[in-house]
C-alpha cells in the first residue's frame, strides 16, 4: 500500500519543472496566465526545425525546445486587437481559415510570438481514448 502511494505521489505532485504532471501547474506556467486561464487554454509550445534535402531525398529534424503558451478562444481575439497586436486584417485571415490564434511569450513585452494556428482533429489522446469507450467531451474542449 505504501508503494502504491509513492506512486501516486510522485506521479502527480509538482514540485519541480521536471514533473509536469497536472492541467493545473502548466495553467500557472503559461503566459500571462490570468489572461489565458479565463480565455483560452494553456498549452504547452513546441518549436522546431525540419530540414528536408531533395537529392538524396532525407528530412533532418533539428532539437526541439518547449516552452509554455496559450491557446485563445475564438471568442475572445479581441484581446489581441485591443491591444494591438493583431490587426483587423490578420484576425479575419485566421477567421476565414477556421483557425485559432495562440501565443507564447509575455503579451505585455514588446514582441509576444503570436500565430494563427490550425486545430488539427486527427490529434487524438491515447491516454483517454481507449479501444470500446468514449471520452466525454468536456466544456472547455470546445473552441
Amino acid at each position: 500500500m505504501g508503494i502504491g502511494i509513492g506512486i501516486a505521489f510522485s506521479s502527480t505532485a509538482t514540485f519541480t519543472p521536471n514533473n509536469v504532471a497536472s492541467r493545473e501547474f502548466i495553467d500557472t506556467k503559461a503566459p500571462n496566465a490570468e489572461i489565458c486561464v479565463q480565455y483560452g487554454a494553456s498549452a504547452m509550445v513546441m518549436d522546431t526545425r525540419l530540414f528536408v534535402t531533395l537529392n538524396p531525398f532525407k528530412v533532418y529534424v533539428g532539437q526541439p525546445s518547449m516552452r509554455p503558451g496559450c491557446v485563445l478562444r475564438s471568442s475572445n481575439w479581441a484581446i489581441l486587437e485591443q491591444r494591438k497586436l493583431v490587426t483587423s486584417n490578420q484576425v479575419s485571415e485566421c477567421k476565414n481559415r477556421l483557425n485559432h490564434f495562440a501565443y507564447a511569450g509575455d503579451l505585455n513585452s514588446d514582441k509576444p510570438d503570436i500565430s494563427c494556428t490550425y486545430e488539427n482533429d486527427d490529434a487524438k489522446n491515447f491516454f483517454i481514448n481507449t479501444p470500446g469507450a468514449s471520452a466525454p467531451t468536456l466544456e472547455t474542449e470546445k473552441f
